[in-house]
């Protein structure tokens, strides 16, 4: 058990350095180290506790501040792109694409019509990203 506690201990550090440090070059590798596991275990255990790889919670908050940066419309999409830590213009693009359902420019266009006169605040709960295959199935409807 306090093994376990240790560990949980450490996947949060972990957590909290990839909410810190996102937009920074960030492998799973060099994120084991700095909590002294091996890069297996670290995958292991962050997605027992979390629900998805390191990798993956990564990218979704580098696609969490993409959102917020290309609803303010000041920068273009490769701006954006490498303003959040990705190095793949691609990459970006595609896993962009993958977590919210429609491209970064395309995303851009209609959340400026969408969220014109809303609090920055509330547009950013309302647009957060929600993995298309977490997504609710529509409820069947009976006629």
């Amino acid at each position: 058990m306090e093994q376990h506690l240790r560990d949980l201990a450490r996947l949060r550090r972990v957590r909290d350095r990839i909410d810190r440090e996102y937009a920074q070059p960030l492998d799973v590798e060099a994120l084991a180290r700095g909590v002294n596991m091996s890069a297996g275990h670290l995958s292991r255990q962050f997605r027992r506790a979390y629900g998805e790889s390191p990798y993956s919670y990564l990218m979704t908050r580098r696609i969490e501040r993409a959102m917020a940066l290309l609803r303010r419309g000041e920068f273009s999409v490769t701006e954006v792109c490498f303003a959040v830590g990705c190095s793949s213009l691609g990459t970006f693009s595609s896993r962009f694409t993958e977590l919210v359902g429609v491209s970064p420019s395309v995303y851009r266009r209609q959340v400026a019509r969408a969220t014109a006169g809303v609090p920055p605040c509330v547009a950013k709960q309302v647009t957060r990203p929600i993995r298309n295959r977490e997504a609710r199935a529509p409820e069947p409807r009976l006629a």
